[in-house]
């Protein structure tokens, strides 16, 4: 494995290394639960409840109130545990996507759609 000490970050990139890992591991062990329907249907009953059976930090759970993902990832979040989280409210990769860049879904879809075309 080759260590990314010196190199240049990705602009807008949050590294998920050890120290994001350890951050998030509560929240994405909550996000992994939304595997199981019954998980998905106790945090949509009570989510304040959900959250603090968990243990997540006062602001991973205003980001999830919040439903900010972009904030989520910075607190550890890691992209495809997220992805069950928001996937209980109907948004998918491009929504996500379209957060990061700042724009509209179709704003985004219609960039994805001209990147392609050249």
């Amino acid at each position: 494995m080759q260590s990314l000490k010196g190199r240049n970050p990705i602009p807008g990139t949050i590294l998920f290394d050890g120290n994001q890992a350890v951050k998030g591991y509560q929240l994405n062990k909550m996000c992994f639960s939304f595997n199981e329907a019954k998980n998905r249907e106790a945090f949509l009953k009570d989510e304040d409840a959900y959250c603090a059976k968990y243990g997540l930090t006062p602001a991973q759970r205003e980001a999830i109130k919040e439903r900010n993902v972009l904030k989520l990832l910075k607190l550890g979040g890691n992209i495809y545990y997220l992805a069950k989280f928001t996937g209980i409210f109907g948004l998918n990769m491009q929504d996500i996507g379209a957060q990061q860049a700042g724009m509209t879904l179709e704003e985004f879809r219609a960039k994805l759609l001209a990147a392609g075309k050249k």
